[in-house]
């Protein structure tokens, strides 16, 4: 039974795909119905094996695909990690999806699709080798394009074949990497021993350099980062499914993983690779902050917002001490959480209000009070302000930083939190203190009550966990503090 627990985490989202792509248009309720239990079936699935991760158990299941090569689905802890954020979210972001495109074309193709990318991510998250997580990160990228480009029209076509054009070259320079590296050591499974040590340094560093490019793509990290930007024209369940729970999670993810379970931390810190990703995590993490303070569409804002923040985890990685190895993994919780949350706001004030621009929120705080209060929790987790999850990432990264010797690291988090006040206080005075000047005084055609709720509720319901994330992080074992520190204290300290 315990082998087959992934195969049947992993079917939670797959089944309902193949499903959905074969549902007729009118099939509103049955479509809705299969999201949904695929979604509310995959979180006990995940609870029930959260103690047996904890005690030191994985979930292993092995199929040869070829002699000598076999596609490795296995859960240990850090799998985990992302595998309960993207369950828990993609509950959530059903809910969402369902209520934005109510009345929608091409319905049956969307949730298609959208499930399509989830089973991608779960299978990232389950995968035990390099080559089962290409594999899965491949179809990542091909489920999401027709999610970028859903729109149809001129501007979701380039922007869908701008994301594809990076993305897949992203894929290719991995794949080199993989087969470079494989070439040298043969199969490499994710915490095995492959006598990876005993390889060329330089060809090491190579090898490195395309894994960590490749991958780099997804996490947004510059210069590869441009295609995020221009994919905010997929509509706001797209956005924060690419934000939050999906892509640049994926690539982040999968660069954990090979600094961690590929090449190892100790090996990566003498071949004098950790700092410079930290470097580059670093510059990453202040450009995408300066380049925020430039947008006035809420979305763009928002997604240089998210080039700056998914740095902090490659960040936390590179440094490779344990407490900053702890800031980065828990803030690929953090901030999922608070990411998704600031997404679902924005399409809500968009849907709702016909907002999409800074200048145009003065006052909507009073028309749209619990949306914004939501968004406005989440937007001080970002800045670092306790009692959010973000404060706790920044802390502890800064915390790293400090017990790794890289002092310059406190500026760079500094200054970041600055320029993230700086991008979100001016909203939120805008949304509090100023008067409403925009056209949505005038009466609008209110929404039904589902689409309503279906809007908000998720958006409470995440804000609610950052908050509590933040002020129950030192709840042991399971707030998401205490699972990364169970991973780093037990799998990957000293």
């Amino acid at each position: 039974m315990t082998g087959m627990l992934p195969l049947l985490i992993l079917s939670t989202s797959l089944v309902p795909a193949v499903v959905i792509f074969f549902l007729p248009e009118a099939a509103t309720r049955v479509r809705a119905a299969v999201n949904l239990i695929g979604a509310l079936a995959k979180l006990p699935l995940v609870g029930l094996i959260l103690d047996g991760v904890a005690a030191g158990e994985q979930y292993e299941l092995r199929y040869t695909l070829v002699p000598g090569l076999d596609f490795l689905l296995r859960i240990d802890a850090l799998s985990l990690l992302f595998l309960s954020l993207s369950a828990f979210l993609w509950l959530l972001t059903t809910l969402y999806a369902l209520a934005y495109l109510r009345d929608g074309a091409n319905q049956s193709r969307f949730f298609g699709f959208f499930s399509l990318c989830v089973a991608a991510t779960t299978g990232i998250a389950m995968s035990g080798s390099l080559i089962t997580f290409f594999l899965f990160y491949e179809l990542l990228t091909l489920s999401t394009w027709p999610l970028v480009a859903h729109r149809g029209d001129a501007r979701s076509i380039a922007s869908g074949s701008h994301y594809l054009a990076y993305t897949l070259a992203g894929s290719t320079a991995l794949l080199l990497g993989i087969v470079w590296l494989e070439g040298q050591v043969g199969p490499v499974e994710f915490a095995a021993q492959t006598g990876i040590a005993g390889a060329d340094p330089n060809t090491l560093r190579w090898i490195f350099l395309l894994m960590v490019g490749g991958l780099g793509v997804k996490a947004a990290l510059f210069p590869l980062h441009s295609w995020l930007p221009a994919a905010m024209v997929a509509p706001a369940p797209v956005s924060a499914l690419l934000h939050a729970v999906a892509v640049v999670k994926a690539g982040a993810f999968g660069i954990v993983r090979v600094v961690y379970d590929v090449f190892g931390i100790g090996l990566v810190t003498d071949l004098g690779l950790g700092v410079p990703l930290a470097a580059v995590a670093s510059f990453t993490i202040i450009y995408g902050s300066l380049r925020a303070l430039n947008q006035s569409d809420i979305k763009r804002r928002l997604a240089y917002s998210t080039v700056s923040q998914v740095s902090y985890i490659i960040l936390g990685t590179g440094l490779a001490g344990p407490t900053a190895m702890i800031g980065g993994l828990v803030h690929l919780i953090h901030q999922g959480l608070m990411k998704v949350t600031l997404f679902f706001c924005a399409g809500a004030l968009a849907e709702t209000l016909h907002i999409y621009r800074i200048q145009e929120v003065d006052g909507c705080g009073r028309r749209m009070p619990v949306t914004m209060l939501a968004f406005s929790i989440c937007a001080v987790g970002m800045i670092g302000l306790p009692p959010v999850a973000g404060f706790v990432s920044k802390w502890y990264l800064g915390t790293g930083a400090i017990e790794a010797g890289q002092i310059w690291v406190l500026f760079v988090l500094a200054g970041s939190s600055v320029l993230n006040a700086l991008y979100f206080l001016p909203i939120l005075y805008r949304t509090w203190f100023r008067p409403a000047t925009g056209t949505w005084r005038e009466p609008l055609t209110p929404l039904p009550a589902a689409k309503v709720w279906g809007l908000v509720s998720p958006a409470v319901a995440t804000a609610v966990a950052s908050l509590a994330s933040g002020l129950l992080a030192a709840a042991q074992p399971f707030s998401p503090l205490g699972w990364a520190t169970l991973i780093v204290t037990r799998d990957y300290g000293p």
